[in-house]
């Protein structure tokens, strides 16, 4: 039996950020924006969340809080 390692995807701070104002913008379902782009559904609900969260906080988030 062979284990194949997956790597998983790694998407730059400005991609997710791109991604949620997709959905925040738009105002459509994270479901339809996350089909259209080729990520998850949950994914894209972390980033839209996390970036409804920046754009509130006084202070902002680090480029690291995206990661």
């Amino acid at each position: 039996m062979f284990i194949v390692s997956q790597q998983r995807k790694k998407y730059t701070p400005e991609y997710r950020r791109e991604a949620a104002n997709l959905v925040i913008e738009s105002e459509r379902p994270i479901a339809h924006v996350a089909k259209e782009i080729g990520v998850s559904a949950g994914l894209l609900g972390r980033w839209v969340k996390l970036e409804r969260e920046r754009r509130g906080a006084s202070d902002g988030m680090s480029e690291a809080d995206l990661r």
